[in-house]
Formats: structure tokens, sequence, C-alpha cells
């Protein structure tokens, strides 16, 4: 209700239609973070960490009343323009819950850390691939084959960058409000919020084109605030030389532990020996919180760690959200010595994912198949 409250406050000076929010906890084989349906959220009971450090979920699907629901993409083929612009409000409403000395920061920072999930979105489909652009054609593709980070954050830096071309929060809020009040109630394209920016700021000049149809990571992404990075970094070094002290956690947000650990799968800076210590210190294998959970099993698997294994089917064959099924199931199907261990247990569990889980899990299992036979 706080978070329902301060949206509504600062973006759009109107109730959600309908006069009430609510939210429902679904079943754990639901395969999204959530689903913004119209007055009632349905949420995913992996956000149920015990210490709210997942409300930004709950922010995002709050904010999804106004765009998403209120303005909406004429179809998939401008599918950021519902994701990306709610990722940016989700990232706006931590910043107003952060305070006025750390928001700001806490929204950079939330900012630099989804370039991370973006850039190995990228890497899955290939840099190259269109399916990697702001404003796509999916022709005969199924959304759901090209769903992914992208809209969502490519989007978001997007607007972000556009936010630093007018003048930052100050000019770009209002022009969000202005925005929602002018096309609440219609499904719009790309090209239409296109020109309405340009009607705004005439004198601000952005290369449209090359920004919507261009693959890959975005032409430029902007000078972050690295305030709450500093402390990320500092530890990847030293972790990614084998130093581990039982005190290193001390005094991080989840959001930075998550981060740490995602940054040393990404740059393979990790030992078997290390990542072995880091259980030992820490329990990670048994922590609540799922985004840490999910980051750890990928660094895991991907040193080989073979006690990682019961855990990681454990966890994904005790809920269905495909953030952390997809990218596990992939991990332990590439794993030679693992994959069919992998293999049985989706097979076992096929009936429990949703239908959309399902599909998606078997299509990435036939790639790597087919991958690996091309490889010999």
């Amino acid at each position: 209700l706080c978070l329902a409250r301060t949206v509504r406050k600062q973006w759009y000076q109107r109730r959600v239609r309908g006069g009430r929010y609510d939210m429902v906890v679904l079943p754990p084989s639901f395969p999204f973070g959530g689903m913004e349906n119209p007055c009632l959220t349905f949420i995913t009971p992996t956000l149920l960490a015990g210490d709210r450090s997942l409300v930004n979920v709950v922010a995002h699907e709050i904010a999804h009343s106004w765009t998403g629901n209120l303005v909406t993409n004429a179809n998939w083929d401008h599918f950021w323009l519902n994701e990306g612009f709610t990722v940016f409000l989700e990232r706006k409403i931590l910043s107003q819950l952060g305070g006025l000395e750390r928001g700001e920061v806490i929204r950079h920072a939330a900012s630099l850390n989804g370039q991370s999930a973006l850039r190995d979105a990228i890497a899955l489909f290939g840099a190259d691939s269109p399916l990697t652009a702001l404003h796509v054609d999916l022709g005969d593709v199924n959304p759901d084959d090209a769903f992914s980070a992208v809209p969502y954050e490519k989007g978001s830096t997007f607007l972000f960058y556009l936010e630093t071309l007018i003048g930052g929060p100050g000019v770009m809020n209002p022009f969000l409000r202005s925005y929602i009040q002018e096309f609440a109630g219609k499904s719009i394209t790309s090209d239409q919020f296109t020109a309405y920016f340009r009607a705004h700021f005439p004198g601000v000049e952005v290369e449209w084109e090359r920004w919507l149809r261009t693959p890959g990571m975005p032409l430029v992404v902007p000078d972050f605030d690295q305030s709450l990075q500093k402390v990320v970094e500092e530890l990847v070094g030293r972790w990614g030389t084998g130093q581990t002290a039982a005190t290193d956690l001390d005094g991080l947000t989840p959001q930075q532990v998550k981060a740490v650990l995602t940054l040393l799968h990404e740059r393979d800076s990790a030992t078997l020996g290390t990542v072995a210590t880091l259980d030992k210190l820490f329990s990670f294998s048994a922590y609540k919180n799922c985004d840490i959970l999910a980051a750890w099993c990928r660094l895991a698997i991907k040193v080989r760690h073979k006690p990682i294994v019961p855990v990681a089917l454990d966890f994904v064959t005790r809920q269905g959200r495909m953030k952390y099924v997809r990218p596990i199931y992939r991990d332990l199907f590439a794993w030679p010595e693992q994959s069919a261990r992998a293999v049985n247990a989706f097979n076992e569990k096929k009936q429990f994912y949703m239908g959309i889980c399902r599909s998606m899990v078997t299509k990435d299992l036939q790639s790597i198949l087919v991958s690996q036979e091309r490889m010999g």
C-alpha cells in the first residue's frame, strides 16, 4: 500500500482505476516474478525472502498499473514501451523509498547492476540478433521465444540516457507524468512515443532509429553513480584472488551480495577452491533470498562445484520462475557429467511447470544438444 501511494503521488495524480489494488501470491509453479493484471497483481512466492529485499518486483508490478496497463504497447514489437518504462519507474520508486541522501545512489546502483542481466541476455541471443533491438520486427517469431531482459534493461537504459540529455529527474519526471496522461487508455507504438518526446524537447538530438533498431548493447551506457559499486568491485577482486574472510559480507545489502556473485560468474574470476570456501563461510547454498541463491547456483555450477548439483536441482524443481529455472537448467544441461541427471530431473517434474516454462526449458535443452552435436 505504501508503494502504491508513492507511485500515485509521484507519477500520476489518479487512483488505480477500480479504486483498489491487491496482490495475490500464486503457487510456486507460477513462471514470472509478477503479472500486472489491472487492480490485482499475481506474484511468485519466490519474493517472500523474509527481509523485504525483493520489494523491487512489487514496485515493478505496481508501476505497471500506469506503464503497461494504462498506457500499453500496441503489439509485441514495441514491448519495451511496457517493460523498459516500468523498470525505469520501478527504480524511481526505490529512489523515493531510499530517502533524499541515498535514493538516487540506490537507483543508479540498480541500473548499473541491470547491465549484467542485459549482457547475459544479449550473449544468449547473440550480439547481432535482431531480437536484441528495442523495436523488433517479430513477424512469425513467437513472442515467448523473444522474451528476455533486453526490453526491460535496454529500454530502461535508453530512458535513463534521455533523462541525462534533457536535464535530469527534475525535467524527466514531469514529462513522464504528461506522457502517461496523454496516452492513458491507449495502445501506442515507439513512433508515437518518439514524436511526443520530440514535441516536448525539439532541441534535443537523439539518434532514434539507431537506438531503437540497433541490436546488442545500448549505444550509450549512462555514467551511473558508482558509490555502492565500489565495495562490490573490491570484494569481487579479493574473492577472485582467493582472499576471503568471515566478515566480508558485513554491511552489504542483499543487492550488493547478488552483484558480487553475478560479477564473479560473469568474469570467470572465482576458482573451485574459493567457491567451496565461500559456501563454508556464508552458507550460500541455504540462502532464502532466491536472487542470491540463483546467482550462487550459477557461479558454483560454472566452476563445477559438485555439491551444488542437488541444491540447484532442488531449487529448480520446487519453483517454476523462469528467471531462475531456465538459466540454471541451461548451465546444468551444458555440464557433461551432470547433464543426464538434470534432464531426468526436468522430465520427472515436467508437469509441475506451467506450459510456457516447460516449453522454453525444452527448447533450451534442444538448443544445447544441437550445439554439442555441432562441436562433435
